[in-house]
């Protein structure tokens, strides 16, 4: 461990890692929102795709890489030319570029998945590492599934990778199978054992398949890694990687164990947390750490009494230091353009010109119909504008007639691709009759894996958030919907839900019947 405080190095793969989530797909608009609260809160490297995977992934990194300020913007590349090619092609526009390529290394994946000897493979890593070191200066290698690997074959790979130009190495726990104390030695054991180790820095990538993400990466520091590879709200394949915040805020809480410095500006974590949340249309647990609804929450008698004599009885962080401040009541109707424009500032939102038309609007129709509106509202509303900017499909009016008499009947209109269409739909209640409407008017196959509500601030006239899950085929897609009517925001998330679906080539026409 460093006797005095020590760079890390925080690259964060939300973008790249983060997206492979099931159901996590997010838009161009979504991606861009995410790199520049990446970049303003001090990150170092920004993975923001996989060029190779779809022009999408490449244009994605390719416009991240043109607007990104401060921070090195990286693309992934398996060991294929090709690949890195592209994410060469897509990473040039960076102040800072990287290419990241990455090539098995254990051996049940050079005998099931790669079907390579071990001496192919380093040819392999020998000429794909020098082709990326062609294109741009800073160059990550990655053994994947190096915590499965024999330490002597990894130590010739990590050789091969450093002599052939790559300046960071990744070993990572690829399917969470480490413990800390393993993954910790073998950093040292690597760093040891190869020649120049010093002409690199060495990195850590944990997957949370059993718990460990965050304990493994720091013990991966103190084996002298001084690059986390992480995800805000650890989102990721399967349980997910470790989590920006866990790891950000273990450091700063626990300097005297661990002194090091991130470079993090912590008090934009809430407000990273929501927007990746929303924009990928993924829920963070209540008591998931740092930015969970109840991480500072408690209720407790034994707690409470605690908190009221010394805060730091029972906390061992601010919630100001995480960015999350009391809820203010300050906005209403008569609040003016300056001061929403003042309150979004406040809460660490930055919006285009039009994006501030957009959601000002969408703000003084929600005044009109809420006697106060809260900071969440707020941020629900820029997020909803952020998420449906760009959407072929999109509500017009809805009208439902429910109770106990039914069958409950709903009217709705949506404009699609520029055309109207109503359509009048039963349904066994108010939420399956607006979903049986929408269905009419844009036929699809699909089925709804979640129907999940809840209200976004306290009180009868709070704004519901509704989460709606679609899979078509293999492919499953989250979106969410707020609006005071709880119907709307049904009918808002679902209609979001098949705009995402049509943005990766999923079939959906309207009913030329319908058309008003």
């Amino acid at each position: 461990m460093a006797n005095t405080k020590d760079r890390v190095v925080i690259f964060d793969t939300t973008l790249r890692d983060g997206e492979q989530c099931p159901g996590a797909t997010m838009t161009l608009d979504e991606k861009l929102a995410v790199a520049e609260l990446l970049d303003g809160m001090g990150v170092d490297i920004i993975e923001a795709g996989f060029p190779i995977a779809s022009n999408g992934d490449f244009e994605a990194v390719s416009e991240i890489a043109r607007r990104t300020k401060r921070a090195t913007v990286a693309g992934l590349a398996r060991a294929i030319p090709a690949d890195i090619a592209r994410a060469g092609e897509a990473v040039r526009h960076a102040q800072r570029g990287r290419i990241h390529t990455f090539v098995s290394t254990s051996a049940i994946h050079l005998a099931h998945q790669m079907r390579k000897t071990q001496d192919e493979v380093i040819e392999i890593i020998l000429k794909t590492v020098a082709q990326a070191r062609d294109l741009v200066e800073d160059v990550e290698w990655s053994a994947m599934d190096a915590t499965r690997t024999d330490i002597d074959y990894l130590c010739r790979c990590v050789e091969a990778a450093i002599r052939a130009g790559a300046t960071t190495i990744n070993l990572p726990d690829t399917v969470g199978y480490a413990t800390p104390q393993e993954y910790g030695a073998m950093f040292r054991a690597v760093r040891e054992r190869v020649p120049d180790a010093d002409k690199a820095i060495f990195s850590v990538h944990c997957h949370d398949d059993l718990g460990l993400a965050v304990a493994n990466s720091l013990a991966g520091l103190e084996g002298g890694a001084r690059q986390i590879e992480c995800t805000v709200n650890g989102i990721g394949e399967r349980a997910g990687n470790a989590a920006l915040e866990e790891i950000v805020m273990a450091i700063r809480t626990r300097a005297d164990v661990m002194p090091y410095d991130t470079g993090i500006d912590t008090t934009m974590l809430t407000r990273a947390s929501k927007l990746v949340s929303h924009a990928a249309n993924f829920p963070v647990q209540y008591n998931k750490a740092i930015v969970g609804r109840n991480a500072f929450a408690h209720e407790s008698g034994i707690h409470q009494d605690g908190m009221l004599k010394h805060s730091e009885t029972y906390e061992i962080m601010t919630p100001a230091s995480v960015g999350l401040a009391k809820t203010s009541l300050v906005m209403g109707k008569h609040s003016g353009r300056a001061a929403f424009k003042s309150k979004l500032a406040e809460l660490g939102i930055s919006l285009s010109d039009n994006q501030m038309q957009d959601v000002f609007e969408r703000f003084k129709d929600l005044a009109d119909r809420k006697k106060h509106v809260y900071d969440e509202d707020i941020e629900a509303l820029v997020d909803q504008n952020l998420a449906t900017a760009h959407d072929r499909i999109k509500l017009v009016s809805l009208s439902v007639i429910a109770g106990t008499r039914g069958p409950q009947r709903a009217t709705m209109k949506i404009e699609m691709d520029g055309r109207t269409f109503t359509e009048e739909a039963d349904g066994n209640g108010p939420v399956d009759a607006v979903f049986n409407a929408i269905h009419a008017m844009v036929p699809h196959d699909t089925v709804l894996e979640l129907y999940q509500v809840h209200a976004v601030t306290e009180g009868t006239d709070a704004q519901a958030e509704v989460s709606v899950r679609l899979k078509a085929g293999e492919r499953s897609v989250t979106a969410r919907g707020a609006d005071p009517d709880t119907l709307v925001a049904s009918a808002k998330a679902y209609l979001s839900a098949l705009n995402k679906l049509s943005a990766v080539s999923v079939r959906l026409h309207a009913q030329h019947a319908a058309v008003v």
